[in-house]
């Protein structure tokens, strides 16, 4: 397994909730298929999508600032060039990762959490982890 897969393993097991930036309603996005995935292996998905009320039966927030409760992971949907207010945002929750997901490359925030105390993953989609790494098991 590779250094990248271990972390990813571990982070995958260690957390429940996940603030997902940029979930969408549509079930055809990649972003609802993945928070229906995680929700049904045990994590807790906290919408972050300031157009919605609520996505997926969950309350949703419209910036990661406003959710009360601890984060483990930021899982962003988001184009590359719009992810570093995010990221900034995030690093302020001292989540234990910040998960940037297929395609979505920002070399800037990168360098930002690097200097910190939380893990970052870019162009890695953690559905495809937790099936290839986890496969059918649930968390909690």
């Amino acid at each position: 397994m590779e250094p990248q897969e271990i972390k990813e393993k571990e982070i995958l097991k260690q957390s429940k909730i996940i603030a997902m930036v940029g979930l969408s309603p549509d079930k055809e996005k990649a972003s609802n298929v993945v928070a229906n995935y995680l929700m049904a292996h045990g994590y807790q998905v906290i919408p972050v999508n300031p157009g919605y009320d609520e996505i997926l039966g969950q309350k949703s927030y419209k910036s990661l600032s406003d959710i009360p409760d601890k984060i483990d992971v930021v899982d962003i949907f988001m184009r590359s060039e719009k992810v570093l207010p995010i990221v900034e945002e995030a690093i302020k929750l001292k989540p234990r990762a910040i998960w940037l997901q297929l395609g979505i490359i920002n070399e800037e925030a990168k360098k930002l959490v690097e200097d910190r105390d939380i893990t970052i993953f870019m162009n890695v989609c953690m559905k495809q982890e937790h099936e290839k790494l986890l496969g059918k098991e649930v968390v909690g």
